[in-house]
């Protein structure tokens, strides 16, 4: 097999031809159709993800089809087409897996980062956290589907009723999860990092009802703020827009510090609150309704040999919607 390997924090990415692994009991290998490039990859590549397997294949948004099957695996096919996320394993047995927040376990697995992920032309995955998807259709416009679109998702629910939302960085996550909003008949304003107005334009091609600068005034008052930008000055900005009650739900798994800021914005029973991972219900709910909405999935495609190239115009704000590498 080929694959992208990342040999140190820091360091570009290196081809490497390997035997391809056969899968333990419990676990299925696949052959991969396609592997988004996520916005955590780069945390990992850039160093601020510290804990990292090392070298590590990364990719966590893994579309593939079932090629080899370990002992003990029931209900996957060879041949079926299926979707590995973030989260490639959990205990089952910690207070949070028994109490239906495996996304909270004390001694997880991530795909990419702790356990080979999929860039690469095969990967191996916990059955378990293998989700069927359609047979039919383009693999690079589902891989989003599985970290950007199901962390949307997570952070979408955290946020609670809303019919006023603003989303700070239209990246991958946003573009997904604004649409899917949209739908719902709420009203989404897109903020976006300062001076970027193609990613501004963007926005509004998916039906925004305002794009503008970050640091710019919210058009309304927000009753909630979904923050996917890695940047923690972002967060009294987005409280400073919200109603009394409303939330601030940040999304990302890494983000830089967040300055202070006067306990006003926070009063009133405004919410802050992260995102952590997702469950295999939030997997289960939003793979099951996204064919059933109108998404319009905004794809920039790159040979698997080109991850560095990827992974730079990600780092480099030149993406609208979401990267695949296609091995």
């Amino acid at each position: 097999m080929s694959a992208m390997v990342l040999p140190a924090p820091h360091a570009p990415l290196v081809l490497e031809e390997r035997p391809a692994p056969s899968p333990r009991a419990g676990e299925v290998r696949l052959k991969v159709e396609a592997c988004g490039v996520c916005r955590t990859d780069l945390h990992a590549v850039d160093g601020e993800l510290t804990q990292p397997k090392l070298p590590i294949i990364p990719g966590h948004e893994i579309v593939g089809r079932v090629d080899a099957i370990g002992a003990g695996v029931t209900g996957v096919l060879l041949g079926q087409r299926v979707g590995v996320p973030w989260l490639g394993h959990t205990c089952g047995h910690c207070a949070y897996c028994m109490s239906a927040r495996e996304n909270l376990c004390d001694d997880p697995r991530f795909t990419g980062y702790t356990r080979d992920g999929g860039y690469a032309t095969h990967a191996v995955a916990d059955a378990s956290y293998c989700f069927p998807l359609p047979e039919s259709g383009d693999p690079a416009t589902l891989a989003p589907l599985l970290c950007a679109g199901l962390i949307g998702w997570r952070t979408l629910k955290m946020a609670g009723p809303a019919e006023a939302i603003g989303i700070f960085g239209f990246g991958a996550a946003a573009h997904i999860i604004a649409q899917v909003a949209i739908v719902q008949g709420k009203r989404v304003h897109a903020f976006v990092r300062p001076g970027d107005r193609a990613a501004a334009d963007f926005a509004l091609s998916l039906g925004a009802a305002s794009a503008q600068d970050s640091d710019a005034p919210s058009p309304e008052p927000l009753d909630a703020a979904l923050i996917f930008a890695p940047v923690g000055a972002l967060v009294p900005r987005a409280l400073g827009a919200t109603k009394k009650g409303g939330a601030v739900v940040c999304g990302g798994i890494h983000m830089s510090d967040i300055p202070s800021f006067p306990y006003a914005l926070l009063w009133e029973e405004r919410r802050l609150l992260s995102v952590a991972n997702l469950t295999r219900e939030d997997a289960r709910e939003f793979l099951a309704l996204a064919p059933t909405l109108p998404l319009k999935m905004h794809t920039t495609r790159y040979p698997l040999a080109q991850a560095n190239e990827a992974l730079a115009d990600l780092r480099e704000g030149r993406l609208q919607g979401a990267a695949v590498l296609i091995p």
